[in-house]
This record gives C-alpha cells, sequence and structure tokens, in this order.
C-alpha cells in the first residue's frame, strides 16, 4: 500500500488568502457588519447613497417632480421615476414631501406659479375699474406662452381623469387664486363671482388650446380681451 504525499507546506503567502478581509467579520462580534454601522439603521431619513443628497436634493426633487408631472400628467408619474430624474432614493422623496399627492402639490404650486398673478392684476390698477379686461389679459399671458402653456395643460388633463390630482389641484386653485381674488371684490357673493369669471376663461382656454375649435383657436388676443373683458367686469363689479 502507498503511503499518502504528505500535504505541502503552508507559507505566509497562502495563510494570509485564507484569512478573512478586513470589516467581513459577523455583525455584533467587533468587526463591521454588512451594514457597516455594527448595528440595524434606524428608520427615518434615509441613508446618504449618493453624493449629492444634501440639502440641493430636495430642490432636485420638487424640479422633477414638476418636470414628471408636466410631461407625464398624474396617472403614468410615479415615485421611482421622480427619484431616478432627480437621482436620489425613492425613500428620500418620502421623507420630504410624503405621499405622491403631497409630492403633486408641491410641485404644481411651481407649474400654477405664473397663474397665481391674476389676483394682483386685478386688484392693481388701484380700483377695481378696468379689472375684467386686466384679468382676462393676465390669463392669457400665461396661456399664449407655451413655456407655461404646456405644464398647466398637463395638470388640467390630470385632473379630469384623477379624482386625487383634483382635490389637490382645487385646493390649491381655491386657497391661492379665488379667495384672494375675492377678497377684495364689493358685490355679493364674491367666491362665486369670482369662481364665474375663473370659469370663463378656462373654457376659452379649454376651446383654444385643447380642442383649438375655430374661430376661438385662431382670433387674437386683443380681440378675446376686448370681447371677454366687458363680461368678467360685470363678474367682478356689478351688484
Amino acid at each position: 500500500m502507498t503511503p499518502a504525499a504528505p500535504s505541502p507546506a503552508t507559507g505566509p503567502d497562502d495563510r494570509a488568502a485564507d484569512a478573512p478581509a478586513p470589516g467581513s467579520g459577523p455583525a455584533g462580534t467587533g468587526a463591521t457588519g454588512a451594514t457597516g454601522s455594527g448595528g440595524p439603521r434606524k428608520r427615518g431619513r434615509p441613508a446618504r447613497a449618493r453624493a449629492g443628497d444634501g440639502p440641493a436634493a430636495r430642490d432636485r426633487i420638487l424640479t422633477a417632480a414638476r418636470n414628471e408631472f408636466a410631461e407625464r400628467g398624474y396617472d403614468k408619474t410615479s415615485i421611482r421615476g421622480i427619484a431616478k430624474a432627480a437621482d436620489v432614493d425613492p425613500a428620500l422623496v418620502h421623507h420630504y414631501f410624503g405621499a405622491k399627492e403631497q409630492v403633486f402639490g408641491a410641485a404644481i404650486e411651481l407649474i400654477l406659479a405664473p397663474a397665481m398673478t391674476v389676483p394682483d392684476a386685478v386688484h392693481g390698477g388701484g380700483g377695481l375699474e378696468g379689472a375684467g379686461e386686466r384679468m382676462a389679459r393676465s390669463m392669457l399671458d400665461v396661456w399664449e406662452n407655451p413655456v407655461t402653456r404646456l405644464p398647466v395643460l398637463a395638470v388640467l388633463r390630470s385632473a379630469l381623469t384623477n379624482e386625487a390630482a383634483a382635490t389637490v389641484l382645487r385646493e390649491l386653485i381655491e386657497r391661492r387664486l379665488l379667495l384672494r381674488m375675492a377678497g377684495e371684490l364689493e358685490v355679493p357673493d364674491p367666491e362665486f363671482r369670482a369662481q364665474l369669471a375663473a370659469a370663463h376663461m378656462i373654457g376659452i382656454a379649454m376651446l383654444r388650446y385643447v380642442i383649438k375649435m375655430e374661430p376661438v383657436a385662431s382670433a387674437g388676443t386683443e380681440e378675446i380681451i376686448a370681447m371677454v373683458g366687458p363680461t368678467l367686469q360685470r363678474y367682478l363689479t356689478e351688484g
């Protein structure tokens, strides 16, 4: 019977290769475990996995959300999509803004910001004389500019097809636009009057920019202002 061959001697290099790598020991033994912190991560703000997850992360998320909702609408926009566009972890979106409805609310504050100057235009002439014309002109200025029109159209389409989006939009318009506009009207039922005036202009916008019905679609803005200004003036001033 042939004796077994002796095992080769183990040199220093072999022993070094077999030794566990630093930081690979089991958690709780003093070596750094898989979490890298010696214990489980606490709930709350997610770990900063990217170098850019600092104070500017919230602004990046908000900008990404505005763009995503403007391009895709409410239904097709997701928290993951917003996070990817902002280059952050999805948990960070929840951390700063909460659920999708809250992200949408923050985003449309940016999208509708140009339209929120309408109450200032209505009351900005030193009185209500000419308020109807100023309101028509202010709203058409928003709609005529593609940079502001397209995102607003996307928000309106979202509100037409999704109740959650409609609720968020309704609350924002009421709080930031209609109540401010009604606050200084000296007519009975000022909130109702403000809503009628806004509905008149939104109806024109839908025919002109969404349905593109002629001749409204191709009419000049000054022609529209001249036609609707007196009607808006009646809503806003006549008792």
